[in-house]
């Protein structure tokens, strides 16, 4: 527990405590520290079993001796030496004390014995258990960073929502320029620039007719009746344009009856 607290402050004063609280790490130096402890409780129980067959021993050796001194003290009376016999059963007395203050150690160290080695027991399968849970724990922080690494990859991936809609902006810029051009055709042709080229085109469609229907006389082939030639519009007053105006419709019109 020292060791673990000691570890834990030099992480952070050294800045690794997110190492030192990684789920693997833990896990490890858990499963270490069981096998400390474990290897600790294995030794006390070893000291307490060897105590225990130390006990069993003296108690063999009080046992063998009582029944020496037992087996003098019987021999001695045979042979009449009171005195002797009886000396012989002061000296058993004194053993057959410390044989049962022996034995009484001794049973309390067989159940001592005993009661460790089913806490050992119990201890090596509760390590296996332990074992068997941080490998699943292992597995399932294994299993979640591979998960929190996808959602950053799918969290990094782009839309291509955005180059959609750029598109859209590109066709709505696009209509709309090309409506503007068209308005601006549209309005070019109300232009009096426009229209006087308009005039133009049709004067020299007039003459290109007459150039043809001369050659069409010359060769036989045409009437004697010439289109007429383009009148010229001479810029003065507004009542003379009018007046030429109507003098052209007449002629105009005289030439399509």
């Amino acid at each position: 527990m020292l060791k673990r607290f000691w570890n834990y402050i030099k992480a952070l004063l050294s800045g690794g405590l997110d190492n030192l609280e990684n789920p693997d790490i833990l896990l490890e130096q858990a499963q270490r520290e069981m096998q400390e402890v474990h290897a600790r409780n294995r030794e006390r129980a070893v000291q307490a079993i060897t105590q225990k067959n130390n006990l069993q021993q003296m108690v063999d050796d009080l046992q063998k001796k009582t029944s020496q001194l037992q087996a003098k003290a019987e021999l001695a009376l045979k042979r009449g030496n009171r005195d002797l016999a009886l000396q012989l059963l002061k000296e058993k007395e004194s053993y057959q004390t410390s044989l049962t203050t022996t034995q009484a150690s001794l049973e309390q160290a067989i159940d001592t014995s005993e009661q460790v080695k089913v806490a050992i027991k119990r201890e090596e399968e509760k390590i296996r258990q332990k074992t068997a849970e941080a490998l699943a724990m292992k597995a399932q922080w294994k299993n979640a960073q591979i998960q929190v690494a996808i959602n950053k990859a799918l969290d990094g991936i782009g839309t291509i929502e955005d180059s959609t809609q750029a598109f859209g902006r590109a066709q709505a810029k696009i209509r709309s320029a090309q409506s503007e051009a068209g308005a601006r055709a549209e309005m070019a042709k109300t232009r009096v620039e426009n229209r006087l080229a308009d005039l133009d085109v049709a004067e020299a469609d007039i003459a290109a007719e007459n150039a043809l229907a001369d050659l069409e006389l010359k060769m036989g082939m045409g009437s004697t009746t010439n289109v007429a030639a383009p009148t010229t519009v001479t810029a003065t007053t507004d009542s003379d344009l009018e007046a030429q105006l109507r003098a052209l419709e007449q002629k105009v019109g005289s030439a399509n009856g």
